[in-house]
């Protein structure tokens, strides 16, 4: 059974034309949902040159949207990926190498500009952030764990088993101490 025969079936006692109005809202946002993912390039920014249109677009996807970050500017569709966008057309035009253009980018925006950065000094704690923070991860869980011993070991007065014993002994060798004074007391 379809989402939609469900769907309509659940407003059926609503009447006939309600269930026409949720049909038609659903092809609606089907239709929309499927037109959605087109890319961002809008067909003006395309170059005539297939060969160097393939290079834009190889680089675009090389090249980080600084507004949307986890995005190239292929797939973004921000005011800056669209001139960015552009750039690196006009540069391809004039003849730069995919190098080149690149190079023309990092030169005005940084490494950030680039999906993948290079190991560099200066990225050294991009590219090593991810293990430090399993390294802090594990050294924590490992402490974690060795500390569960000695916490179980603690009753619920939070003493320990040995710490517990030395109090019940203290406590019967105090009991026997006031037991035979106040029977020499009588």
């Amino acid at each position: 059974m379809s989402l939609m025969t469900r769907i309509c079936e659940r407003i059926a006692p609503a009447g006939r034309h309600a269930v026409r109005a949720v049909r038609i809202f659903l092809v609606l946002v089907v239709s929309t949902a499927v037109v959605i993912p087109a890319q961002a390039l809008s067909p003006e920014e395309q170059l005539k040159d297939p060969a160097l249109e393939a290079r834009a677009r190889e680089l675009a996807a090389e090249l980080r949207c600084l507004v949307c970050q986890n995005q190239s500017i292929d797939d973004s569709d921000a005011p800056l990926a669209k001139d960015l966008r552009r750039l690196v057309r006009e540069r391809l035009v004039a003849g730069d190498s995919n190098a080149d253009v690149k190079q023309f980018l990092v030169n005005r925006y940084g490494d950030f500009v680039l999906l993948k950065p290079p190991f560099a000094m200066k990225t050294l704690l991009l590219w090593l952030a991810p293990f430090l923070v399993l390294l802090a991860t594990i050294t924590y869980v490992v402490r974690a764990a060795r500390m569960r011993p000695a916490v179980a070991n603690r009753s619920a007065s939070g003493l320990s088993v040995v710490e517990e014993a030395r109090l019940a002994d203290l406590m019967r060798s105090s009991s026997q101490e006031n037991g035979a004074s106040s029977e020499a007391g009588r």
